[in-house]
């Protein structure tokens, strides 16, 4: 009997002790569970280039949200990490460009831009009284104003010696996750082994407690919210490094990744708790989510649901282990056995890992088919659409011929543009599309495809710096020619133009605004009186054309080059768009058409989106199968008004 009381309570104990070793290691178990479920879901994901692109996407995550885990511990928030460092590589790349300043000033100039930005957040805080979340928010929106004014709104050529941190050693082992290895043991060096990172937890403990206790607490909140400043520099120093030029616009709500990194990794927003171990560990689950959905072909709008859901229940975990009496310990204050126990617990994940990997290796092993008839498609973004005909297109092309084609959406992140090129070119596709956010951008992205063989089209907009089997897009010279001159006509040879520009850097925004530019030397009673980008969207076309009004009232047309652009102008022009004020879009897509249709538009400059997309798919199997394709396959555009437009087909 008392055998079986004993053995009865040693299970208990047992359960007891795998269930508390699964509620302090929440994060890790989340992440051995996704690498498994992804393993059985996809034989493309436990590939060693697919490991290494996860890696590689995690790196810039991954050294921001250690900047934020500072931050968070001392129970304070930082909204600004994404614009600093935009502004930071920007800060690099101008000065080492445009200004002739030496490379390794530039870097320090760079890094010291990320310390100010963090100190100017500090001092609001700690001496303004400011709430951080009010403080960071402002330098959110400065850093990326200051980003735009030093670029003119254009991506900047990043210097090639500092490139090399987006480049591989050895072939093989990419820089960046160097790099994050390098940040993340600083961080727990800082965090478990030094007077400040003490502080950290002390004050996110209990300020008071801390001030009380000796803790000069402003003079800490300046020195974490300048260590956050640094860790965003380097970050966007490597996210400049991977896309080979310093975007203004580029890491738009990774702040917000960065956040959720760290309380995924078992940090509380409440202060006090958190490590860079979790830090790290909450990164590579939202890469591993983001690479394994991009592998299922999960719409990109569906992978927001998905890391919104992971991470409350991130949250809801934390909560479960508080209750269950399982409360993280401040690093370094663990007791005398704790990190042996850490040390072994991270050993047995290891393991885990490993036994998995090798049992789902050997379950893919052999199954996988010919990648000829695989097609990945990248577009720009699904929130326009002229873009959304080009994948009906290539959609009904690649049924037609029995292709298995791949969509991904960048939602006009360049940076997440190469993550998606990256996870085609480790599966293995037989060709690539792609429609580039940034041309200049999706080089590097491109190159990697190139070396693996695999072949690349571009759609629309063509790629720098790299090689494309073909450039599949309308002939976007001519077109903003036809533009210009249907415009001299309906003014009669004179009169006060602006132009909305589409997003910097792209080959479709500088080529229809060149031969626009081209066709109007032919009329010179033409003055353009404002050129502002406003990015091809409809939104902004709206704000930028109700700011352009005040200062230009007496303006007689507009040309925009895309249609959504025309539609935020026309809204804006209200009832002068079509009477008094002649707008001239770019595309022909179906809500621009109908407008051309009811007046408020003069003209839309039609393109063939649905055909773009055909003839695109056709030419990448073309070009999976060896067979000779076009270098350029130019699609004819037209001129569509009122006049014609019952009569275009599209």
């Amino acid at each position: 009997m008392a055998t079986d009381t004993l053995k009865s309570t040693t299970g208990a104990s047992g359960a007891s002790a795998v269930r508390r070793l699964l509620l302090d290691n929440g994060a890790l178990t989340a992440l051995i569970a996704l690498v498994i479920a992804m393993s059985a879901l996809s034989g493309d994901f436990l590939t060693t280039d697919n490991l290494l692109n996860i890696g590689v996407q995690a790196a810039v995550t991954a050294i921001l949200a250690f900047g934020v885990t500072f931050v968070i511990v001392s129970a304070g928030i930082d909204l600004s990490v994404g614009s600093v460092a935009a502004l930071s590589a920007t800060v690099l790349a101008w000065m080492a460009t445009s200004q002739g300043v030496p490379v390794w000033i530039a870097v320090i100039l760079a890094v010291a831009t990320g310390i100010a930005c963090g100190l100017v957040n500090g001092v609001l805080i700690s001496y303004g009284k400011l709430p951080p979340f009010i403080a960071t928010l402002a330098m959110l929106s400065v850093g990326r104003g200051l980003s735009l004014v030093i670029s003119q709104g254009s991506p900047i050529a990043f210097p090639e010696s500092v490139s090399h941190l987006g480049d591989t050693l050895g072939g093989w082992l990419p820089v960046p996750v160097l790099v994050m290895v390098v940040m993340g043991l600083i961080t727990a060096l800082i965090l478990g082994r030094t007077y400040i990172g003490r502080s950290m937890y002390a004050i996110g403990g209990n300020e008071e407690a801390a001030r009380l206790s000796g803790l000069r607490v402003k003079k800490q909140k300046l020195a974490i919210y300048a260590l956050s400043g640094l860790f965003a520099a380097a970050a966007g120093i490597v996210l400049a490094s991977r896309l080979s030029s310093a975007q203004p616009q580029a890491a738009q709500g990774y702040e917000l990744d960065a956040i959720a990194a760290v309380v995924i990794g078992g940090a509380s927003l409440a202060g006090g708790t958190g490590k860079a171990s979790g830090t790290l560990i909450g990164a590579l689950i939202l890469a591993v989510l983001r690479n394994g959905l991009n592998l299922l072909s999960v719409s990109a709008f569906w992978q927001q649901v998905v890391i919104g859901v992971v991470i409350a229940l991130a949250v809801l975990l934390d909560t479960l282990r508080r209750k269950a009496g399982a409360t993280p310990v401040a690093a370094g204050t663990g007791a005398p056995g704790g990190r042996g126990k850490q040390a072994a617990t991270y050993i047995i994940a290891a393991v885990v890992a490993a036994a998995v990997v090798g049992a789902m290796s050997f379950l893919h092993n052999g199954s996988s088919s010919s990648a000829t008839k695989k097609v990945g498609l990248s577009l720009s973004t699904l929130n326009n659409p002229f873009f959304v005909q080009i994948k009906s297109g290539a959609q009904q092309e690649a049924k037609k011929l029995g292709v298995d084609l791949t969509v991904t959406d960048a939602q006009n992140d360049a940076s997440q543009q190469a993550n998606q090129l990256q996870n085609f070119t480790s599966s293995g596709l037989g060709s690539i599309i792609v429609n580039p956010v940034d041309s200049d951008a999706a080089g590097p992205a491109v190159r990697s495809a190139n070396k693996a063989g695999i072949p690349v089209v571009g759609v629309d907009r063509g790629v720098n710096k790299a090689d494309t089997a073909a450039l599949v897009a309308s002939d976007n010279i001519a077109g903003g020619k036809l533009g210009a001159k249907a415009m001299a006509e309906k003014l009669g040879g004179k009169g006060k133009i602006v132009i909305l520009q589409g997003l910097a850097g792209t080959s479709a925004s500088r080529e229809r605004g060149a031969g626009f530019a081209e066709g109007l030397k032919a009329y010179p009673g033409i003055e353009v009186v404002a050129r502002q980008p406003a990015d091809f969207d409809r939104t902004k076309g709206l704000d930028v054309m109700t700011n352009l009004l005040q200062a230009h009232p007496d303006i007689q047309g507009v040309f925009a080059e895309n249609d959504e652009m025309a539609l935020g102008a026309v809204k804006a022009l209200g009832s002068k768009a079509g009477t008094s004020v002649s707008v001239i879009g770019f595309d022909g897509e179906p809500d621009g058409l109908k407008a051309v249709k009811d007046g408020t538009m003069y003209a839309s400059v039609a393109q063939q989106p649905t055909e773009l997309g055909r003839i695109a798919v056709e030419n990448a199997l073309n070009a999976a199968e060896g067979k000779k394709v076009e270098k350029t396959v130019m699609v004819p555009v037209k001129v569509v008004t009122k006049e014609n437009v019952t009569g275009f087909g599209g």
